[in-house]
């Protein structure tokens, strides 16, 4: 997909990868839409920040109808990014906790896709782009809430994508390792320069939105080549 002039949606976007996301793909020429609730420090002329809690349906459709009322009722790009993470053992989750993982990370993207889904088959075009985490493949101790979602994340992206692609509408989940970014700021984990940078997995993310129509990334898999720095 060539990227100038399309209208790409974000959500999360006030840091981390969807910030260096929206950053890139204004470079690429796009006009980016970040949803979330708190704006970036971001200035440009084809960015349009709404605040949006995507926990809540009636805020992602109130977003989606400005954006309409703006733009007209057009999608090329969603990318599907707001989520969050609370470590600890099952037994000591509060409810809270539990509720706003699965809010965030699964709600999220059922509410946002809902209302994107049938405009993309429409217009027989469209990226989807859902953020899951290696905390979707494989089980982690301490993540239990977490890694439930991200696992619900892919598999909402499969089915998605043999759902869609017949109406020429690409659906990729992309699954990182650590990264470093704020996520870890409920857990004893400090952010280190051994993980991935955001920077890094946005360009990734940006190529893939960029391949041939026919060319379809259907799983993206990244992780640190080495996690806890060169073996001495």
């Amino acid at each position: 997909m060539e990227l100038k002039n399309k209208i790409c949606v974000v959500t999360g976007v006030s840091r981390g990868i969807g910030k260096a996301l929206v950053t890139q793909l204004l470079e690429q020429g796009a006009y980016v839409v970040g949803m979330g609730r708190t704006q970036p420090t971001i200035e440009h002329k084809d960015f349009l920040f709404l605040e949006t809690n995507v926990r809540s349906y009636d805020s992602v459709t109130s977003s989606f109808e400005r954006l309409f009322t703006e733009k007209g009722k057009h999608v090329d790009v969603l990318i599907n990014n707001a989520g969050l993470g609370y470590f600890g053992y099952i037994e000591d989750h509060t409810l809270e906790q539990w509720h706003e993982m699965y809010e965030t990370n699964v709600n999220g993207i059922f509410y946002t896709s809902r209302i994107t889904v049938p405009i993309m088959k429409n217009q027989g075009k469209g990226h989807i782009v859902n953020i899951a985490s290696t905390a979707g493949i494989e089980g982690y101790p301490q993540v239990s809430g977490y890694c439930g979602t991200k696992f619900a994340v892919k598999g909402i992206s499969e089915s998605m994508y043999k759902e869609m692609r017949d109406f020429g509408v690409k659906v990729t989940c992309i699954y990182p390792g650590s990264v470093k970014t704020d996520f870890f700021k409920n857990s004893a984990i400090d952010p280190h320069d051994y993980m991935l940078m955001p920077e890094d997995v946005a360009k990734m993310i940006v190529y893939s939105l960029e391949t041939p129509d026919n060319f379809h990334q259907v799983n993206v898999e990244v992780r640190p080549l080495q996690p806890r720095g060169p073996k001495k």
